[in-house]
């Protein structure tokens, strides 16, 4: 078997337990799964708002799935783990079957994607974009979408950090479909950086000169500048008169 088959058949096989554990358990928050096959069976985490009523009394309801399980889809050995969401608002399954209840009660879809996308982002979500289509008013198909955030739609970001989920609501117009998705606050994306954390620098600071020292050395460059030579008048005198007793002897 090529590898494109296998692929094929692994993502059949999952979606056939996903439906199957998600119309058994949907009274009791179902908020999707993970499976990986092991030698020994295939092993199941179970996502859910109630774990107990997921367990049964003494065990008897998740007996009942995993021989379900095992009977209607074929896998061998299915081994169930159950474990509890923390914050339901942040599992796009629970919201979307929050919206389903919803519309299903009568409340009108605008309310309800409104309501339900106000919970997410109170919740810490960073993004979250909620699609509403089918017969919304009258039996011609037509879609409602509200979004808020930051919500990548291509790239490793969409694929790794988005949570998707999409539920169908059977009405009396027809089938509408709720697609719920979620950026939880825990992602990273390669865009977004953040300078915290970072390593101090040390700037050495420059020795400041005084303002007194700047005054005595521009006193001193003065003084050198200016340096004027003094000479008494009778010196100046004497040597002219014995410059004209030397000039009239040269005459005789």
């Amino acid at each position: 078997m090529s590898v494109v088959k296998r692929i094929i058949r692994d993502n059949k096989e999952r979606m056939r337990v996903d439906e199957l554990l998600s119309t058994e358990f949907e009274e009791a928050g179902y908020g999707g799964l993970t499976l990986t096959k092991t030698p020994l069976g295939a092993q199941i985490n179970l996502y859910t708002m109630r774990p107990g009523r997921v367990i049964g009394k003494r065990g008897r309801a998740i007996k009942d799935a995993s021989d379900k399980l095992e009977q209607i889809l074929g896998l061998t050995n299915p081994q169930i783990t159950v474990v509890e969401i923390e914050v339901p608002e942040l599992n796009p399954h629970i919201m979307a079957a929050r919206v389903a209840n919803a519309l299903e009660r009568g409340v009108h879809f605008r309310r309800s994607i409104f309501w339900s996308l106000r919970r997410i982002m109170d919740s810490g979500a960073l993004g979250c974009e909620i699609i509403l289509k089918g017969p919304l008013r009258s039996a011609r198909a037509k879609f409602e979408k509200v979004s808020e955030g930051y919500i990548p739609k291509a790239g490793d970001p969409s694929k790794k950090y988005l949570r998707h989920a999409t539920i169908h609501v059977k009405q009396k117009r027809g089938v509408l479909g709720v697609t719920v998705n979620i950026v939880p606050p825990d992602a990273k994306f390669p865009d977004k950086i953040s300078l915290n954390n970072l390593p101090e620098i040390q700037y050495t600071e420059e020795p400041k000169i005084t303002q007194e020292k700047q005054t005595t050395e521009t006193v001193v460059e003065s003084k050198e500048s200016t340096t004027i030579d003094v000479v008494n008048p009778q010196e100046s005198s004497n040597k002219t008169e014995k410059k004209i007793d030397k000039e009239s002897k040269l005459g005789e």
